[in-house]
């Protein structure tokens, strides 16, 4: 539960909004993959040839979150090698998370060589933070080291046989030092907060990433319900009640997943640093929305409001675990629902505990198909906590881990998800690799 002292109007409102664009930014496929491509095509950027060998050392999450899912624009190639690879052989380093988007299909051709000859090497990285990536790329008789760790765009280290480049010692400390703002930017959030903030703050600042978020996530989703990706959960819930909200609010969600999890192109923009979160956020909002007849200057600050949450409840998590983040994007999309809706402050609040109370502990066994199945699930205890608030109906303190407040009830989750998780998520990891047999 934050404890920061109360900001005035101004100052939360340039807060709340560097927050915003801060998390809503655009990532070509699932992030994880993606941070692995940059991390390669940094190196190989640093080498300044080709590599003749990539080591790739990752943490447990990033390999759970790799393993199955399809390597956007790779033709549906699958797995670390195939990222890092792609990556360090025609990835744009300058894009940052859309670093694969002008890959053509003789950087196809020339990775599946370099695969068939196993030119990338795979390790568990242990006792290193959940989100770590480091590349070694070697070539000539030179090798390039790029350490990626808290955050997917966030590099450690950039050094060239073993001397950190010019500047990359002093730009690795920006990047610490940007997580910790970070950090104290997120802990500075609360419901409160955010609720006055979408009533009466100035978010002009952040006017273009929130319009950026409704457009392009709104794009995949339809893709996802046009086209057969993956499970097709979006469009097997659109084809069962067409004509109810919730159903709809649900198959728009995981529609997008459906697409991205499965190869698809078309960019996203992401909250939490993740891609299914930014589409839950975003699409079962735009979907109420529409019911409710609210303006567009009303979703805009409905959605401000559901990232916001997301936001909050996401850090007391942290980046990666065995708690699924889209039960986070959930709670703020509930919570946007119920705010334009007409709810009260207290309406909005019983609808986060209601969604944590049901779906809290959804467990994360990596990125693939069935996220968007996750996404339903989410997404359909927020409308269900959100039709409870509304008659006035919450779980109450004592009950699990609800407590008195939100705000503790919103700690009280996090803590489950950072501490209590954490042997859960070395568990899955054991069984999707194989070295534990159930």
């Amino acid at each position: 539960m934050s404890t920061s002292a109360p900001l005035d109007a101004a100052s939360r409102d340039r807060l709340y909004c560097d927050i915003l664009n801060r998390e809503l930014v655009c990532a070509l496929g699932c992030t994880e993959p993606i941070a692995v491509a940059y991390a390669a095509a940094l190196a190989r950027e640093t080498l300044g040839a080709e590599p003749t060998h990539l080591k790739v050392d990752c943490s447990g999450n990033i390999i759970k979150n790799v393993k199955s899912v399809t390597v956007p624009n790779s033709g549906g190639m699958h797995g670390i090698e195939a990222a890092a690879l792609l990556g360090a052989v025609g990835g744009d380093a300058s894009s940052a998370l859309e670093v694969l988007e002008s890959v053509g299909e003789r950087d196809l051709a020339r990775t599946q060589e370099l695969l068939a000859a196993d030119a990338c090497e795979v390790s568990l990285a242990e006792g290193v933070p959940n989100l770590y990536i480091r590349v070694v790329a070697t070539a000539g008789g030179h090798a390039a080291e790029v350490v990626i760790a808290e955050h997917h765009t966030n590099v450690v280290l950039r050094a060239l046989d073993g001397v950190a480049q010019e500047g990359s010692v002093a730009a690795a400390q920006g990047c610490m030092d940007a997580a910790d703002a970070s950090h104290e930017q997120d802990v500075a959030l609360t419901l409160d907060g955010i609720m006055e903030f979408a009533r009466t703050g100035d978010i002009d600042a952040a006017r273009e990433a929130l319009e950026r978020q409704i457009r392009l996530n709104s794009a995949i989703s339809e893709e996802g319900l046009t086209n057969p990706w993956g499970a097709q959960v979006g469009k097997t819930l659109l084809a069962s009640r067409y004509d109810d909200v919730a159903c709809r609010a649900r198959a728009r969600a995981a529609a997008g997943s459906d697409a991205r999890m499965n190869g698809c192109s078309m960019p996203v923009v992401i909250v939490c640093g993740s891609g299914n979160q930014g589409i839950t956020a975003c699409m079962p909002v735009v979907e109420y929305a529409h019911k409710f007849g609210v303006s567009h200057e009303g979703l805009l600050r409905a959605l401000a409001l559901s990232n916001l949450v997301a936001v909050h409840v996401k850090s007391y998590i942290g980046a990666l675990s065995a708690f699924c983040g889209v039960v986070c994007a959930a709670c703020g999309a509930g919570a946007a629902i119920t705010w334009m809706a007409g709810g009260t402050p207290e309406q909005v609040g019983a609808t986060v505990v209601n969604t944590l109370g049901n779906v809290g502990g959804i467990v994360c066994d990596g990125a693939k198909s069935s996220c968007a199945a996750k996404i339903s699930a989410a997404v359909d205890a927020a409308i269900l906590g959100h039709n409870m608030a509304m008659m006035g109906r919450s779980f109450r303190a004592g009950e699990g881990l609800v407590q008195e407040t939100v705000e503790e009830t919103i700690a009280s989750m996090g803590y489950v998800g950072r501490v209590g998780m954490h042997p859960t998520d070395v568990e899955i990891l054991n069984v999707m690799i194989g070295k534990t047999r159930v």
